[in-house]
């Protein structure tokens, strides 16, 4: 499928699928997505010295970095971040993408290069408080059980892939997260917040980003299945 770099409304890059009329990240401001979504409404939360979190279509590796610059906090102490991608975004794509630029982070120039040159199915220690292991997965595919305290789940829009937004894919993420663990997403369609609902987790509408009215909370809360 053709894909191509274009800008979004805060000034920053995201990839741009014309067949579909879909991109990675919002059109309305790719890194003001990733902010509101998955730092506000997820990483901020957490408690725990030592979290876990696995990334939902690791793409340009946006959240990631994101997530690595923000990674400092009274609680937090080390990440474990888990990518899965199950088609990889091509380095000649990687250097067109300009988050380090927009973020002012030229001094982790490096670690953005790292994060997509490293070696899929490995764990790499980034630095001392924060590994990366990219998993070239299918969704589907994914059996983790009880290893995450927070899910990223950015895949693309149901109306284009109806089978990412599944009863049967909820249920592999409730799964995935330990007791309390969140799933966090950008998407609040009634269709997704039931399917959440009926593998257990509870859900909760947000504010949306910029762009989005709502978008959707998920906890994974076992004590209230009993």
């Amino acid at each position: 499928m053709k894909r191509e770099i274009i800008i979004t409304s805060d000034g920053s890059t995201t990839i741009h699928l014309p067949d579909w009329n879909e991109q990675y990240h919002s059109k309305h401001g790719a890194i003001q997505e990733a902010y509101h979504v998955f730092i506000k409404s997820g990483l901020a939360l957490q408690k725990k010295e030592e979290i876990s979190i696995l990334e939902i279509g690791f793409g340009t590796g946006l959240n990631c970095f994101i997530t690595f610059l923000e990674r400092k906090s009274e609680s937090i102490k080390k990440i474990n971040y888990v990518g899965v991608e199950a088609y990889p975004v091509i380095n000649e794509e990687v250097a067109k993408l300009n988050y380090v630029a927009e973020l002012k982070a030229e001094k982790q120039q490096t670690i953005f290069d790292n994060m997509h040159g490293f070696s899929w199915d490995k764990k790499h220690e980034i630095t001392a408080d924060f590994s990366l292991t990219k998993r070239q997965q299918f969704f589907k595919d994914i059996d983790d059980k009880n290893q995450f305290d927070l899910i990223y789940f950015d895949a693309f829009a149901a109306e284009h892939q109806p089978d990412l937004w599944t009863e049967a894919i909820f249920k592999s993420m409730f799964e995935a997260l330990q007791d309390n663990g969140i799933l966090v997403t950008y998407c609040a369609k009634g269709s997704v917040r039931r399917a959440m609902q009926a593998v257990g987790f509870t859900v909760e509408r947000l504010a949306g980003p910029p762009g989005k009215r709502e978008m959707l909370r998920a906890t994974k809360r076992t004590e209230e299945l009993k």
